[in-house]
């Protein structure tokens, strides 16, 4: 496979993190004291790598082995490892890039000897989920045959969700947008506007909330943030229209409002978000938890989200306008976060070696 760009070990980024303290919260209103266990970046970013092509999702294979990094538009998994860079480990049959389609969110699953790679993908004709085993060793990954776990999502040029992710319970978790038509978030026969839950071979697990429905819940808009906190509870971030970009606690059947309400409504029978931003502030895509904090990659907001939940939930914003839009958090090796930059996707204005992938260290979250 082609050889990318080398690692850039170490390499410090000119401009110091930026932090501000300009969170917008939904009621209740947040507490600036956040919790004991919570953490916050610390020092400066560093590039680790650079020269990817609209990165989409990061998926560390282990501390020890390689990461793999989809770009959207070409279709292509990237495989970086310390020793030798980045290289292709192949291209993911039948992507056809259209807006905000393309390939988005990667993960992996362990079946006895064989490790397999989940992808999120746009077609000529629909979003879907397919799977392949990943073949060779670390260094030298290669993709195998694909397998269709899930198609006929509704695709669009734009809110095609395409965060996937296994759960504490071993089940597979997908975002699935809209694709542009508002209606389908509310309709229980429709899987867009949903977040969905299957087993690893694309079946309805039997505690799904609906009997015989992949749908865990409803009334999202363009949800592509999923995380699970340390008790095991699934939280999503997803986008706003115009007004409000939310954080949300996910319970199995809720209805999280759209297109009815947009942030918080107050309805009956529909949840409010914990949180919410401003869409010029958040953007949100990839969600992360780490000790007691999430963090959210913002978009056009230009800057990283650290989230501290409890009684009341606050949060602080680093890294304003330093390395432009971010499209993935992950946690790093050791106590450090990566973070995956989004700037050559169409909407950014990309610097020097864009796109890359940060790391950032963590440490203990001040009060204040």
């Amino acid at each position: 496979m082609a050889e990318r760009l080398p690692v850039l070990l170490a390499a410090i980024l000119a401009v110091a993190a930026i932090t501000a303290c300009t969170s917008q919260a939904a009621p209740p209103q947040p507490s600036t004291s956040p919790n004991a266990a919570a953490v916050q970046p610390i020092g400066e970013p560093r590039v680790i790598a650079s020269g990817l092509e609209a990165p989409w999702s990061i998926l560390r294979l282990g501390d020890h082995d390689s990461t793999l990094i989809s770009e959207r538009d070409t279709g292509v998994i990237v495989e970086l490892t310390a020793s030798k860079g980045l290289r292709d480990a192949g291209t993911v049959g039948g992507v056809v890039h259209d807006g905000e389609g393309g390939l988005l969110g990667l993960e992996t699953l362990r079946d006895g000897p064989r490790r397999w790679i989940y992808a999120y993908l746009t077609t000529a004709s629909d979003n879907r989920i397919v799977r392949m085993p990943l073949l060779g060793e670390a260094g030298n990954y290669s993709l195998g045959p694909q397998q269709k776990i899930l198609t006929g999502l509704a695709k669009a040029a734009n809110h095609d969700g395409g965060r996937i992710k296994f759960g504490p319970d071993g089940i597979l978790y997908a975002t699935v947008g809209d694709a542009g038509q508002t209606d389908r978030a509310q309709d229980p026969e429709s899987l867009n506007g949903k977040i969905l839950r299957m087993t690893p071979s694309g079946g309805v697990p039997g505690d799904n909330p609906t009997t015989g429905s992949l749908v865990y819940s409803m009334g999202h808009r363009n949800p592509q943030g999923l995380a699970w906190d340390s008790g095991g509870q699934l939280w999503a971030a997803e986008f706003g229209q115009n007004t409000w970009d939310e954080l949300n606690r996910i319970e199995p059947g809720g209805n999280y409002g759209w297109p009815i309400v947009e942030g918080s409504g107050g309805r009956s029978g529909l949840i409010d978000p914990v949180y919410q931003w401003s869409t010029a502030e958040a953007s949100p895509s990839g969600l992360t938890f780490v000790d007691g904090t999430f963090f959210l990659a913002a978009l056009r907001g230009e800057r990283l989200w650290a989230i501290y939940p409890g009684a009341t939930t606050s949060a602080t914003a680093y890294l304003v306008g330093t390395l432009g839009r971010i499209r993935d958090a992950v946690p790093g090796p050791g106590n450090t976060l990566w973070l995956l930059t989004n700037n050559t996707d169409g909407r950014g204005s990309p610097h020097e070696g864009d796109d890359k992938l940060v790391q950032l260290d963590l440490g203990v979250a001040r009060e204040g």
